[in-house]
């Protein structure tokens, strides 16, 4: 009974996340209420509220399936934390950009972009963390200066390229990204 409810749990958290990213896509994301966000998924108002605390809540919380994303990256390539193989995990994080390139968009310039944009610092900030946290502790500039300016760096290439029409693909991304970031660390992880 309990994987059932799970699931359905999933399935109604699923319904919810889609219809936000519809609705922003349609709308952006000031314009977007909880009414809007349950008529979409067709849920009831108090199971939204059972799931999140509000459309903020619900847009933060739609971010954890990328962080899962690089988790996974990053477990996958945790022997690989040599100058030419660093920050990979970025073209997971384009990936999912590109994918949801509407969204993102229309995200940018909102209080929704800003929430997002926080969300992206804090999941960025730890994959970097943790990628390079063998390294921070040798080095003379403090770890959280090498993690934002990574973090940063990143931002910026990811939010000039969605601008760009057409948008840059993730290679071409991760490309730019890992040229930039790594000229700026190439002594930490040389």
């Amino acid at each position: 009974m309990a994987q059932s409810i799970d699931r359905r749990a999933a399935r109604t958290r699923k319904a919810l996340q889609g219809a936000l990213i519809a609705l922003i896509t349609r709308k952006g994301y000031e314009a977007v209420t909880v009414q809007d966000i349950i008529d979409e998924a067709d849920v009831g108002r108090s199971t939204f509220y059972a799931h999140y605390t509000g459309k903020d809540d619900l847009l933060r919380k739609s971010f954890e399936q990328l962080r899962a994303l690089l988790v996974d990256e990053q477990r996958d390539s945790a022997d690989q934390v040599r100058s030419k193989d660093a920050l990979l995990f970025s073209r997971a994080v384009f990936e999912h950009a590109c994918e949801y390139r509407h969204a993102y968009r229309a995200l940018v310039g909102s209080r929704g972009g800003v929430v997002a944009a926080n969300e992206l610092r804090r999941i960025i900030g730890d994959a970097v963390r943790k990628e390079l946290s063998p390294r921070l502790g040798a080095s003379t500039v403090p770890p959280d200066v090498v993690v934002q300016f990574v973090v940063g760096t990143f931002l910026t290439v990811l939010s000039s390229s969605l601008r760009r029409r057409p948008a840059m693909p993730p290679a071409e991304m991760e490309k730019v990204f890992r040229q930039l970031a790594l000229r700026g660390i190439g002594w930490l992880i040389e």
